[in-house]
């Protein structure tokens, strides 16, 4: 089923603006290049997760937005939770968020080096919400410029196939690295139409991933004994 919904209805947004009232200049963009962005992977009671159609293409995928100035990831993901799919708080229920950044860079024909502070590429802190109000709560008029005009719920790892190619990576990272929240007995298999390509980088990109968190968590066991000599 597709869903399309600009529609009224129970309505718990008095705390949020109905316009986007912040400007792009607002983001926050490091000294890399990277855009502070957060994602949002919403599920539903049967583990199903939801894509969103963007507006005036045939393009497919997560919901997700860019951090402001001097807001957390999880306020930003709130607001854009709100803002680009009509949903706030009380409608889901936070299962997880990945412990780190996770990166991608633009094709050069999608940088726009025009702009300053040149913005090179995503990094994005990514969140597991579990819708747990009704579905007639999605709606797509919450902005003045709506990013998405339809939204449908897939198997867990059809994102990865729908998405733009070169956000595919991050997908499947971040699919992986959240999944065990929502199937805490095993994550569903890896469909079989995989490319053997995909499937050799994105084990590749999970393995670094790995690798860098334990790196991490021995460095800080280390500074923490070195803090109690």
């Amino acid at each position: 089923m597709i869903g399309s919904v600009f529609w009224t209805g129970r309505d718990n947004s008095a705390q949020f603006s109905e316009r986007r009232t912040f400007k792009m200049t607002n983001d926050h963009i490091d000294t890399e290049g990277f855009r502070a962005n957060v994602g949002i992977i919403l599920s539903n009671d049967e583990g199903k997760v939801l894509l969103a159609g963007r507006v005036g293409s045939k393009g497919w995928q997560f919901p997700q937005g860019g951090m402001l100035r001097g807001e957390s990831a999880e306020e930003a993901m709130f607001r854009e939770l709100h803002e680009e799919v009509g949903l706030t708080e009380v409608d889901v229920e936070v299962l997880g968020a990945t412990d780190d950044w996770i990166r991608y860079r633009l094709p050069d024909r999608f940088v726009r080096r025009d702009r300053k502070p040149l913005c090179i590429g995503q990094k994005q802190r990514w969140f597991l919400l579990r819708l747990v109000g009704p579905e007639s709560q999605l709606r797509f008029d919450r902005s003045d410029t709506p990013e998405f005009d339809r939204w449908r719920w897939v198997e867990f790892w059809r994102p990865v196939n729908e998405v733009i190619y070169f956000k595919r990576r991050v997908y499947a990272r971040a699919l992986h690295e959240l999944g065990p929240h929502l199937y805490p007995g095993g994550l569903p298999p890896r469909p079989r139409w995989w490319p053997k390509r995909w499937r050799a980088v994105f084990q590749k990109d999970i393995e670094h991933a790995e690798m860098a968190r334990v790196q991490s968590e021995s460095e800080g066991f280390h500074n923490r004994q070195d803090d109690n000599s």
